[in-house]
């Protein structure tokens, strides 16, 4: 795979209105909602080579640390892709930008030290696959690396979350859901859950059915046995 191989005329995600309205919401939100230091916090200690599933508009790409030796980024969505490619050009490690589904990532099984998805479990399509799919490239013991949003805040918020999902939110988003549950998620999937922390996002500004935010680490077991092998 290559940089030059995000070029292709087919893509399993196509929202380029979207998508353009994200890159600009996302790079605002690196200073005003406090992004950068949560993608620090996020990629700190990682080595090895890496796998970024739904990497977007590249973001994460300059707060990988010296000890990662390439990171793969799977991005399938044309216009983040393209942005990605540049923002990998930028990076201070090996970045290659791809084509794919978090459904069906175009990778060796076992190929990868450590995973990384931010902001993605949100708006895959099948969830259990996409993280059946995640296990599989992980050697076993490799690490996950997470933060995303999801479902939170009391009854009238949890009700107003499941209400937007059933309705606009998906449609208006790129296929974003803000009532999933990543943790539960994961554990489901057969993942080792670390250390994780909730918080809100923004901080310190208005509880939206955005905001419920987590933060930390899984792995896949030492001991597990792969069932794919491509």
């Amino acid at each position: 795979m290559s940089a030059g191989s995000a070029k292709v005329a087919r893509d399993p995600v196509h929202h380029p209105l979207f998508a353009r309205c994200y890159a600009r919401f996302s790079e605002a939100a690196e200073t005003r909602a406090g992004m950068a230091s949560v993608r620090r916090r996020l990629l700190g200690g990682l080595s090895g080579r890496v796998i970024e599933v739904g990497a977007g508009n590249g973001l994460n790409f300059a707060h990988y640390p010296d000890t990662v030796s390439e990171v793969v980024a799977i991005e399938p969505e044309r216009v983040l892709r393209r942005l990605a490619v540049e923002a990998a050009l930028r990076a201070a490690v090996p970045v290659d930008v791809a084509p794919g589904a978090a459904e069906a990532l175009p990778v060796k099984s076992e190929a990868f030290d450590a995973a990384v998805v931010s902001l993605v479990l949100c708006s895959v399509r099948d969830v259990p696959r996409s993280l059946a799919e995640l296990r599989r490239v992980l050697r076993p013991g490799g690490e996950v690396r997470f933060f995303e949003h999801g479902r939170g805040g009391g009854r009238v918020m949890r009700f107003t979350q499941h209400a937007l999902d059933r309705t606009v939110w998906p449609l208006l988003t790129g296929g974003c859901h803000v009532a999933r549950e990543p943790v539960g998620a994961l554990r489901e999937a057969g993942f080792e859950l670390g250390p994780y922390r909730r918080t809100l996002m923004p901080e310190n500004g208005p509880a939206l059915p955005t905001s419920y935010c987590v933060l930390g680490t899984a792995w896949r077991p030492s001991g597990d046995a792969a069932t794919d092998r491509r």
